[in-house]
């Protein structure tokens, strides 16, 4: 018996096969699947960054007290401020991106290549903004000591404010043999040094009774908990270990390694997907100069790579939130 097939309602409410389905080029639709497939990844990694933060929110570092800097304002305190202009500077750039494409649709070679170089020109502010954040948090600001068992100990004096290793350590002379390569089969590079080493600061904080130390678990205010002048003298001599700037994947100054580790690996390949994007504007923009796209009769690529771009935009909405913000 043979199977008979009705057709049925007007052309082109479905797919019916062809290189353009539900009237979208192959391009657009290969990029839509690169987004959703991306957006996945990135979707996971903030799922653990939040799993991670609320396992252990009684000592995750406050956004606030962190990224606190902002350039050439060298000790003043801008908490947050610098990343709110980042976010601006990138979602500018999305509107111009937003412009670029229109221009293409009307065919207005000036107006895509002046949009389109605003938008590269936004890419490369956001990429060397996120490098000095980076160079910024590893080296760090005020420094901290290391316990045994791997928790961090900031320093405060008797108002409250933060207190840098550099206004307090002592300077012990001390002949140190720095080890080479000739030395022997056992060698090993030596790790990076700090400015000071523990017990430099162990002295001068015993020398300096208006100093106490912050831990990194936070009070029932939700805010680190600060000791007394006995309880710190007792933690530094009993459990201090080693002194920590700046952060790194082991280490980090501001709390819990973890947080550093985040940090970099979230806005690390958030700001590659950014440089890819930029790499990929600067490669349209200049067939849109040469008169590529205009000889084809359409500015189809320029749509596609603004597809890429908002959602690196959009991801970093996403980033912020969550973050920085949250």
């Amino acid at each position: 018996m043979e199977a008979t097939v009705v057709e049925t309602g007007t052309e082109g409410k479905t797919w019916g096969g062809g290189n353009r389905p539900l009237k979208a080029s192959y391009g657009k639709m290969m990029m839509w699947f690169f987004i959703v497939s991306d957006a996945l990844t990135f979707s996971g990694f903030l799922a653990a960054y939040g799993f991670s933060r609320f396992k252990f929110i009684d000592s995750w570092p406050i956004a606030d007290e962190v990224f606190t800097h902002f350039p050439f304002l060298h000790g003043v305190e801008a908490p947050m401020y610098y990343v709110a202009f980042m976010t601006f500077i990138l979602i500018f750039s999305s509107v111009t991106m937003v412009l670029a494409v229109d221009a293409g649709h009307k065919m207005q070679k000036s107006k895509v290549t002046f949009y389109m170089f605003l938008t590269i020109i936004g890419g490369l502010i956001f990429v060397g903004s996120q490098a000095w954040e980076w160079n910024t948090f590893i080296k760090g600001e005020y420094g901290a000591v290391e316990t045994n068992g791997g928790k961090i100990l900031q320093f405060l004096n008797t108002e409250g404010e933060r207190v840098a290793l550099a206004d307090f350590a002592t300077h012990i002379p001390t002949a140190r043999q720095v080890h080479n390569e000739s030395e022997g089969v056992w060698y090993n590079a030596e790790p990076t040094q700090t400015s000071f080493t523990f017990e430099e600061v162990k002295a001068g904080f015993l020398a300096n009774d208006n100093l106490l130390v912050r831990t990194q678990y936070l009070n029932e205010h939700g805010e680190p908990t600060v000791l007394s002048r006995g309880e710190s003298v007792d933690k530094i001599m009993n459990d201090g270990k080693l002194v920590v700037e700046g952060a790194n994947l082991r280490h980090n100054e501001y709390g819990p390694p973890l947080f550093a580790d985040f940090f970099f690996f979230i806005t690390g390949f958030h700001g590659f997907h950014v440089f890819s994007g930029i790499v990929i504007n600067i490669i349209i923009f200049f067939n849109v100069v040469i008169g590529t796209y205009e000889r084809r009769g359409s500015y189809e690529m320029v749509e596609k790579v603004g597809l890429y771009w908002h959602f690196v935009d959009l991801v970093w909405v996403f980033v912020f939130t969550f973050f920085y913000l949250v």
